[in-house]
C-alpha cells in the first residue's frame, strides 16, 4: 500500500535540518529544491523504499517550534531502536526519553532536534 499520511514538519532553516536529520537519524535525502523567494522544499526517506517525509520552511502564517512551542511529535518506526539512538545522541539530538519498553509492544525512546521539533523512534519488541 502507498504511503498516505506524509509528515511535513517546518525548520527556520530547512538545509541545516536536512543535513541533521540525515546524519542523527539516518535518513536519506531524495530530493532539494530552494525557490528564489526562500522557499525550501526537501523530500527524505527513512529507508531505501521506506517511508517518506517532507520538510519545509515556515511560510504563508505556518511557524516552527521554536517559535510557537511544541505542537506535535513524529513517530518513526526503525529495525533497531538502540543503534538509533546512539547514532542520534552521538549526532547532537537531545534526547527527552532513554529507550524504554512500552506496554503496547513496542521499545521507543524520544529526542529533539536543533530547532524543537520532538522525535520518537521505536522497534517492535521481539516477542520470542
Amino acid at each position: 500500500m502507498e504511503q498516505t499520511v506524509t509528515p511535513y514538519p517546518l525548520y527556520e532553516d530547512g538545509a541545516a535540518a536536512v543535513d541533521f536529520l540525515t546524519e542523527a537519524f539516518g535518513f536519506r535525502e531524495k530530493m532539494r529544491s530552494a525557490g528564489d523567494s526562500g522557499g525550501f522544499h526537501a523530500e527524505l526517506e527513512i529507508a531505501p523504499g521506506g517511508s517518506v517525509i517532507y520538510v519545509g520552511q515556515p511560510a504563508d502564517g505556518l511557524r516552527n517550534p521554536s517559535v510557537v512551542g511544541k505542537t506535535s511529535l513524529v513517530y518513526v518506526i526503525v529495525d533497531d531502536v538502540e543503534s538509533h539512538f546512539a547514532r542520534a545522541k552521538a549526532a547532537g539530538a537531545q534526547i527527552v526519553s532513554e529507550p524504554k519498553d512500552q506496554s503496547y509492544g513496542y521499545r521507543h525512546y524520544g529526542c529533539t532536534d536543533p530547532q524543537g521539533h520532538e522525535w520518537y523512534f521505536a522497534s517492535p519488541i521481539s516477542s520470542g
